[in-house]
């Protein structure tokens, strides 16, 4: 498992201290589970799981696709509780608190924007 942690944790492209700020353990753990040290407790699985989206059939016997694919709805709903946990000051925070705010004119104002720029 210690090889899988690693790797999705550059897949991400995070910083073991990253990594482990995003589930809440310290980052000398993270250290210890990619060199193999400790093995992480079903609680740490369970986290990781959750937090990045990862199957656990992957992390755990290296079966099947790294990531479970997501709905929009799901897609949307992880961010969101992501961006809740961020600071006040947060750009991701002001975004959406700006985004709540917008009326009719201005979401078509933004949405022409945005296709041009993916365009």
């Amino acid at each position: 498992m210690k090889d899988r942690i690693k790797k999705l944790r550059k897949e991400l492209d995070l910083t073991q201290q990253e990594f482990a700020d995003r589930i809440g353990v310290k980052r000398g753990g993270i250290a210890n589970y990619e060199i193999g040290r400790n093995e992480p407790a079903d609680s740490v699985i369970s986290l990781i799981c959750r937090e990045f989206n990862v199957n656990k059939n992957w992390l755990r016997e290296g079966v099947g696709d790294i990531f479970i694919e997501q709905t929009m709805d799901e897609q949307i709903a992880s961010f969101i509780g992501r961006v809740q946990m961020d600071s006040e000051d947060s750009f991701q925070k002001r975004l959406l608190s700006a985004l709540a705010e917008l009326n009719e004119d201005q979401w078509n104002l933004l949405s022409g924007i945005i296709q041009k720029l993916t365009k």
